[in-house]
């Protein structure tokens, strides 16, 4: 195994969540948060998750400190620094709907700080790379639709500021003083444009249960955060303006979403008829 990655005893730590690739442990000194991978997962895909989380710390954007690489023996991951009584922001709208504009708008500047911060390209990836090669693996996803993703994608422009690959308002937390962005393992860059689409996409169009599952809000909250974060980030409370802004992210919208399909589904999933029908309605036919 990697000599960097330094074995623990699981004894001194507690288990205080489970997702689908991961469970998180907190030391009992109370300073340190564990993530271990579920075993299956290969030690580089805690290598690579914690090697970008190190950049995006670096970088001076607000995270919790990466620590060290770690396994129990069986599992690998990393350990972070545990910030005490922290709340995501979707949490405390859920606690207090009186917070979600002022929320929303805080989160804008966020957003925009990391959409104004240079990227290390030499240590992220570039996401329009990621979603091409995410577009030609995906096996069953029509050869008409393949057409127009390559051919949108080649209009888009190269930049290199800072993305957070999955930008929402669920994935930044605060202890009270520090407001600090998690799940930072999908860092890239590129143009801003790879994130607002997704945070407009998530926003108006999930279902309820979705909704509740991902963020403990409603869909008529996720309408009212896009509503409030949309003029604090572009600036303008023109809606001319801003309905330009958001059909300029509809096509973006389709192909990040089919790149994510994609890449649940290692390139062998089918998309739906809903989802076609979706990047129909998004994508430019020429």
């Amino acid at each position: 195994m990697n000599e960097d990655i330094q074995r623990i005893n699981l004894e001194d730590y507690f288990q205080t969540g489970e997702g689908g690739t991961a469970l998180t442990y907190n030391h009992k000194n109370g300073k340190t948060l564990a993530k271990l991978f579920m075993p299956g997962f290969a030690a580089e895909t805690a290598i690579r998750e914690f090697g970008i989380n190190q950049v995006v710390y670096e970088s001076g954007l607000p995270t919790p400190k990466p620590i060290r690489l770690i396994t129990d023996g069986t599992r690998v991951g990393a350990e972070y620094e545990l910030v005490p009584n922290k709340r995501s922001f979707t949490r405390i709208i859920s606690q207090e709907p009186d917070q979600l504009v002022p929320l929303s708008q805080r989160f804008a500047k966020l957003a925009r700080r990391i959409h104004e911060t240079p990227a290390d390209t030499q240590r992220l990836p570039n996401m329009n790379e990621m979603v091409r090669r995410g577009i030609e693996r995906f096996e069953k996803l029509p050869d008409r639709f393949k057409q127009r993703f390559f051919r949108f994608l080649d209009t888009v422009p190269v930049q290199t500021t800072c993305l957070h690959g999955d930008l929402h308002i669920g994935n930044i937390i605060t202890d009270g003083e520090r407001d600090l962005w998690i799940d930072v393992g999908d860092f890239a860059y590129g143009v801003p444009e790879w994130d607002l689409c997704m945070m407009y996409y998530t926003s108006n169009f999930m279902s309820a249960e979705r909704c509740d599952q991902i963020f403990h809000l409603t869909p008529d909250m996720l309408k009212a955060h896009w509503a409030a974060f949309a003029p604090a980030y572009y600036g303008t409370d023109s809606q001319e303006v801003l309905g330009a802004e958001i059909r300029k992210l509809c096509p973006y919208a389709a192909t990040k979403v089919a790149f994510l399909v994609s890449k649940l589904h290692d390139g062998k999933g089918a998309p739906s008829e809903a989802l076609m029908g979706m990047f129909d309605r998004m994508l430019p036919e020429n």
